[in-house]
């Protein structure tokens, strides 16, 4: 049963001109004062979702983003910031680009806004997917499997890092401490200072392949499904389900896994699709291009792959794939329990806020979904 309510905030500005004619995702290009706006609109949210008990904030880690769609460069010092504004709403890294990170000095910075937050801090790691970002910070993406092999030492080092009260690393890309002269002693290893107060560590990755999810469950990962069409949703949290019972973790269907979905309530599904397709057709405009089409066709095909459509989705394609819930908050809660239902472990559910939506508008909606959705999935 869902009982953990979540909003995803990638950390766009109010963009201008949105929808499918409006303004290329290119051509964006937006002030230093303008960028900046985000930080704000995210302490004004929080504090909304505090007051009406949601439970996370997701944002996520991007850089070099002038076009204005993902302007936060640093997840955890965001959401130590936003821990100080806020009683006691929690701030979830959705994700911790490791390849652009060294992993020791990603697990010191979690490690003090763990104990200075009281564990209101959650860690997420990912692999990236922007060449713009990964590519400048000198760590591979273009080449995928070179990607994977890095963030997967680097992922090690990191659960090093967190559950070794001292360590010594030697792999392909990192080796710490190396042998060097310290003091009169030669280095064999060295202890992480300081280390969480709150352990294990809670991680979170996004799945994104049948390798992710195999390696997710064999470090012990919980998984991040947003947007996914109610097929491909199904194939994954089944995938992850299975890889984790193979590895020994006695999990239940669609337990330690967050899912996502677009929600925008109105009188009537009509309206509701009205009102908020601007906003989705400009998120599907910067994001299409990334292969973030997770729907599937009547086959079974993902959006994309050989014989599927390759075409930018309507939002109509999404209400129809139960990737987006859209009208009166009877119908919403309806087809957000068809999908729990199939999921006996399930208790995360997040809100993605499209991209396009500005905030005044977004936050009416997190009112609305407070006082008549929530309640009736908490009591379901």
């Amino acid at each position: 049963m869902i009982k953990k309510f979540h909003v995803l905030y990638v950390g766009q500005i109010e963009l201008d001109n949105v929808g499918l004619n409006g303004t290329p995702a290119n051509d964006r290009l937006y002030s230093d004062e303008r960028l900046r706006e985000a930080f704000f609109t995210a302490r004004d949210v929080a504090q909304l979702m505090d007051e009406l008990g949601f439970d996370v904030l997701w944002t996520a880690e991007h850089h070099f983003q002038r076009e204005g769609y993902e302007v936060f460069p640093n997840l955890i010092q965001l959401g130590l910031w936003l821990a100080t504004q806020t009683k006691r709403l929690k701030f979830g890294c959705a994700f911790n680009v490791l390849p652009m990170w060294h992993p020791i000095r990603l697990a010191e910075d979690y490690a003090m806004a763990d104990i200075v937050t009281g564990g209101r801090v959650i860690m997420g790691v990912g692999r990236g997917y922007h060449s713009r970002e990964v590519e400048s910070f000198g760590a591979p993406l273009l080449d995928a499997e070179k990607n994977r092999e890095f963030f997967e030492e680097q992922l090690q080092l990191l659960l090093t890092c967190f559950n070794k009260q001292s360590f010594h690393h030697k792999g392909k890309y990192y080796e710490c401490p190396p042998p060097v002269d310290y003091r009169g002693y030669t280095l064999k290893d060295i202890t992480m200072v300081p280390r969480p107060k709150h352990l294990p560590v809670e991680i979170w990755m996004p799945i994104a392949s049948g390798k992710t999810i195999e390696m997710m469950a064999r470090y012990g990962l919980n998984a991040m499904v947003t947007l996914n069409g109610e097929k491909i949703l199904d194939d994954v949290v089944r995938a992850y389900h299975a890889a984790n019972i193979k590895y020994g973790h006695n999990k239940q269907l669609g337990e330690d896994v967050i899912w996502g979905a677009g929600v925008y309530l109105a009188d009537s599904r009509e309206e509701a699709i009205r009102r908020l397709e601007p906003a989705h057709d400009e998120r599907f405009k910067w994001f299409a291009p990334f292969g973030f089409v997770r729907y599937a066709d009547e086959q079974g095909r993902t959006w994309g792959s050989p014989g599927a459509p390759t075409s930018v989705p309507k939002l109509t394609d999404g209400v129809k794939q139960k990737a987006w819930f859209c009208g009166p908050p009877k119908e919403v809660i309806e087809g957000i329990k068809s999908i729990e239902a199939k999921y006996p472990g399930l208790e995360h559910f997040m809100i993605h806020w499209a991209e396009g939506l500005g905030p005044k508008e977004f936050k009416e909606q997190l009112r609305w979904f407070a006082k008549d959705v929530m309640p009736a999935l908490k009591q379901a």
